[in-house]
């Protein structure tokens, strides 16, 4: 089979769904089918360089070209050796940051460029990935990052002929943050789109229901491919059962490893570690922390930060900031319980697969997409959301049971291994993509 799959770059931040969507393209290629990974606004970050090797080099609907074509009639006309100048991957990665930092609900109007395709401002940009399809691609089937860039796919559907299937991975959010003037118009839009596209495919059951209100079509119309993890994250053996039970001397330790922000809940789970070290046995807790931190929450998490020096955990707690995917995992190996208590109602729960992957057992809020995770895994417990201190009883309902540490450890462990690596996925997507050229 001969699949393009586009992906949006995250400005150089470690992103779950451009990685999802990098490891599907590598996975497929090593099962024999030919893809072409294509990237999308700004150049592709992963966990492992080696992976990318289906990109293509060249990034389309360059962020700062399609900014300035939204801004400006002028930047619509300018031959492509200009624009080619402002499609460099530094430069991208540049304007990508200063664009990550941008509110969501200041970016309506290049939402809506974005959404209009051959409609709108950026049309230049959809020619030039519509030829680079036709005329070295040749693709089958292209499948769609995400719901925004639904926009190209009645012209891609017109021009190659072939099916186009479109990712659902949390778009909601941004929707949501939109200013309300501008809700009906990007809805309405979306919605004229759809019967564009062959299939949707969304990351869990709960955001597939979501989304089938959203966009007024049937449930049936939506897949649900789960996301999953390289099979080498699994940890083996002895030291698997021994990461949620026995610590081996150490000091009971909780974990936190996603993005830096407050809509990850970093501030519930600390919340939550403070009264956790005031619970009988839990004098001597560690926490360890990390994950990428944008420009926009630096103020924010200093302020996190500081709240812990006047607690009672004041120099117990291991703030690591980015890291890299080895050190990810001794992060993770290092934890008893992990968790990542997010306001927002996640679709994807990765760093939950993670941790499960392990041998780590996670506490949960009881939204989005973990109950079905922990439902399909056994892997940990679910306690109220936005409740720091029912996510501090959770934690200590584990760290003082090992046996029970150990069970949920070890049956999150080889659920992963039965149904979340990335060939699980990939196998998925492929049942998908065979329907729609059925």
């Amino acid at each position: 089979m001969n699949i393009s799959i586009l992906a949006a770059g995250a400005a150089g931040m470690y992103c779950g769904s451009c990685m999802r969507d990098n490891a599907l393209a590598a996975t497929l290629i090593r099962m024999g089918h030919a893809v072409t990974l294509v990237p999308l606004y700004t150049p592709l970050r992963t966990e492992d360089p080696a992976g990318s090797s289906s990109a293509h080099d060249e990034v389309f609907f360059g962020g700062v070209n399609v900014y300035l074509q939204h801004a400006s009639g002028v930047f619509r006309k300018t031959p492509r050796a200009f624009d080619w100048l402002l499609d460099r991957n530094w430069l991208l990665k540049l304007a990508g940051r200063y664009g990550a930092d941008t509110p969501p609900e200041q970016l309506a109007g290049l939402t809506l460029t974005i959404l209009q395709g051959e409609e709108g401002p950026a049309v230049k940009e959809l020619r030039r990935l519509l030829a680079f399809l036709k005329e070295s691609a040749r693709p089958q089937i292209v499948s769609l990052p995400n719901l925004m860039f639904i926009g190209v796919a009645p012209t891609i559907r017109r021009e190659l002929g072939v099916p186009v299937v479109c990712e659902l991975t949390g778009e909601d959010i941004f929707l949501d943050a939109m200013p309300e003037a501008d809700k009906p118009r990007i809805r309405e839009i979306i919605r004229q789109r759809v019967p564009a596209v062959s299939r949707f495919v969304a990351t869990c059951s709960f955001y597939a229901d979501r989304m089938s209100e959203y966009l007024g079509v049937a449930r049936e119309e939506i897949d649900v491919v789960y996301p999953g993890i390289p099979a080498d994250y699994l940890r083996e053996g002895q030291a698997a059962a021994g990461a949620g039970g026995d610590s081996g001397g150490r000091p009971p330790t909780v974990g936190y490893v996603a993005r830096i922000c407050p809509e990850k809940g970093l501030h519930h789970f600390l919340d939550a570690a403070v009264l956790l070290q005031k619970m009988p046995g839990m004098s001597e807790l560690r926490v360890k922390v990390a994950g990428y931190l944008g420009k926009q929450h630096q103020k924010w998490y200093a302020q996190q930060q500081e709240r812990i020096q006047q607690s009672g955990l004041a120099g117990r707690v291991d703030f690591r900031g980015e890291v890299d995917r080895d050190e990810k995992l001794r992060v993770i190996d290092a934890c008893d319980v992990f968790s990542v208590p997010t306001v927002y109602k996640e679709t994807k729960g990765v760093p939950v697969i993670e941790a499960m992957a392990r041998g780590v057992p996670v506490v949960q809020p009881a939204h989005g997409s973990f109950p079905e995770l922990l439902q399909l895994t056994s892997g940990g417990t679910l306690v109220r959301p936005e409740d720091p201190a029912a996510l501090a009883k959770g934690m200590h309902d584990l760290l003082t049971d090992p046996h029970q540490r150990r069970r949920l450890g070890e049956a999150g462990r080889q659920a992963v291994r039965q149904g979340f690596t990335e060939e699980h996925m990939a196998r998925n997507m492929l049942k998908v993509y065979e329907s729609v050229l059925a």
